[in-house]
C-alpha cells in the first residue's frame, strides 16, 4: 500500500507537465475559451429532433396522427431552433475570438443575431428538404428490387440516414455554419460508413445501394438522378508539395451529371473529371479523366486460373 501511495504522489508533477503543454499554442490542441466549442452529443440530439419532423412518425413518438401532428411538430421545431441558435452561435463566437481575440465581448450581440437569423433561414427549408428526400426514397424503390416499400428504406437503408443528414447538413454548410454541418456528416459517417462531405452539391432523386465504403469530396457536384454502389470514391488527386492550402478553394473533386451510374469499387478522382450523363462506370474502374455523355466504363475480364486439386 505504501509503494502505491509512493507511486501517486508522482502524479501532481505529471499534471504540472501536462498544463505547462497548454501554454503552447502552437500545439493547437485545446480551447481554453470563454465560450465553449458547439457541443456533439447536443448536435446529434438535434439531428435525432430533425429526423422526426422531416420523417414524423418513423421516429420519435411511435403514434401521431393528423389530429395532433401541428402541435407535436410546432414543439419540436421550437427545441430545434432554440439549441440550433444555442450551437450556432459557439461556432459563430469562436470564429469571432480568433480573429478579433478573446476580449471580443462587443461582438457578442454580433454573434447572437447571426444565429438567429441564420437558424430561421435554416428552419424554412425543411419543406423544400422533405420534398427532396421523398425523392430520394422514390429513387431507392426504383433502383433496388429489394426494396419492398417506403417505410423499409426509410427504416433501414443506411443511405436514407446518410443522404437526410447530408441534406441537412448541406444547407447548414451553405449558411457558412461549417463546423456543425461537418460534425454532423462525420457522426453519419460513424453510423453508415459513408462519408459525405457537406459541401458537395447532389442533386434529386440520388441512392446509394448497399453504401458502405463510399465517399463523397467536398468539391463534388452531382446531377439529377445518379446511383451508387458500395466502395465508391469521389475524390481529389494528391495536392502539391506546397501543402493543402494551395488548393483549398479550388474545384478538387468531380462533376457527376444526370442519370450517371457507378458501380462498386469505382474510384473517380479529380476536379476537372466530369462524368457525361448517362453513363455507366463499371466496378474497380480508376478514372483521372473525364468521359463523354452516355459512355460505359469498363475494366477488361482479367485471366482466371482455375487449378482443380488431384
Amino acid at each position: 500500500m505504501v509503494k502505491i501511495l509512493r507511486k501517486r504522489e508522482q502524479l501532481p508533477e505529471v499534471i504540472r507537465e501536462i498544463v505547462q503543454t497548454y501554454a503552447n499554442n502552437e500545439l493547437r490542441l485545446h480551447h481554453l475559451r470563454e465560450t465553449p466549442l458547439p457541443n456533439e452529443d447536443v448536435v446529434v440530439e438535434i439531428l435525432g429532433k430533425l429526423r422526426t419532423v422531416l420523417f414524423p412518425g418513423y421516429f420519435g413518438k411511435e403514434y401521431v396522427n393528423e389530429i395532433s401532428i401541428e402541435f407535436y411538430v410546432g414543439e419540436l421545431v421550437y427545441e430545434i431552433y432554440e439549441k440550433l441558435t444555442d450551437e450556432v452561435y459557439k461556432a459563430f463566437r469562436q470564429e469571432c475570438e480568433h480573429q478579433v481575440g478573446s476580449d471580443a465581448s462587443v461582438h457578442c450581440e454580433a454573434c447572437h443575431e447571426k444565429s438567429e437569423e441564420v437558424c430561421l433561414r435554416f428552419v424554412k427549408t425543411i419543406p423544400s428538404l422533405r420534398e427532396t428526400l421523398a425523392l430520394d426514397v422514390e429513387a431507392a424503390i426504383d433502383g433496388d428490387p429489394a426494396a419492398k416499400s417506403f417505410d423499409e428504406v426509410i427504416f433501414s437503408y443506411p443511405c436514407m440516414l446518410a443522404i437526410a443528414v447530408y441534406r441537412i447538413a448541406h444547407e447548414l454548410h451553405r449558411l457558412d455554419v461549417p463546423l456543425i454541418a461537418r460534425i454532423m456528416t462525420e457522426y453519419a459517417h460513424r453510423e453508415t460508413g459513408i462519408d459525405i462531405h457537406p459541401g458537395a452539391r447532389i442533386g434529386r432523386r440520388f441512392f446509394i445501394d448497399h453504401g458502405t465504403g463510399v465517399v463523397i469530396g467536398e468539391t463534388t457536384e452531382i446531377g439529377y438522378n445518379v446511383k451508387l454502389y458500395q466502395g465508391v470514391t469521389i475524390g481529389a488527386l494528391s495536392f502539391p508539395k506546397e501543402g493543402a492550402s494551395s488548393v483549398r478553394n479550388e474545384k478538387r473533386h468531380p462533376t457527376l451529371e444526370d442519370n450517371v451510374i457507378i458501380y462498386s469499387g469505382a474510384t473517380i478522382l479529380g476536379g476537372d473529371t466530369v462524368i457525361g450523363h448517362d453513363s455507366v462506370i463499371g466496378g474497380n474502374v480508376w478514372l483521372v479523366s473525364s468521359v463523354p455523355p452516355q459512355s460505359k466504363v469498363m475494366m477488361e475480364i482479367p485471366k482466371l486460373k482455375i487449378r482443380v486439386n488431384d
